[in-house]
């Protein structure tokens, strides 16, 4: 999905193409992906030439914003905070972004 939200339109070869560096997927798995994306609505694609161009269906912020209510509901019986503990006390968090979730909690009062 990165990918497409970057480029906006692509084939299966262009994305397979752009993710070389970061995962060396074979065209055949993400060729698999991109048919799954569209059965779940989050893409479409039309015919160009002998390929299919994709372009997402699904803005990032949405997709986003679905990907962490499904955690939330999943993993962490639909409660916010037992995902934002959890994240708080796994992962690590630098100063800045520690004041800058201070000042978001604090506007959010």
């Amino acid at each position: 999905m990165q990918v497409l939200w970057d480029k906006q339109k692509a084939t299966v070869a262009e994305v397979a193409e752009a993710l070389k560096d970061k995962a060396n997927l074979a065209y055949t798995t993400v060729l698999t992906m991109m048919q799954v994306l569209k059965k779940k609505g989050y893409v479409t694609h039309v015919k160009a030439g002998r390929a299919f161009m994709y372009e997402p269906l699904v803005a990032r912020e949405e997709a986003s914003r679905d990907a962490i209510n499904h955690v939330v509901k999943r993993f962490f019986n639909n409660s916010a905070e037992l995902l934002v503990l959890n994240i708080l006390q796994n992962e690590k968090i630098t100063s800045r972004e520690l004041k800058r979730l201070k000042k978001l909690i604090a506007e959010s009062k």
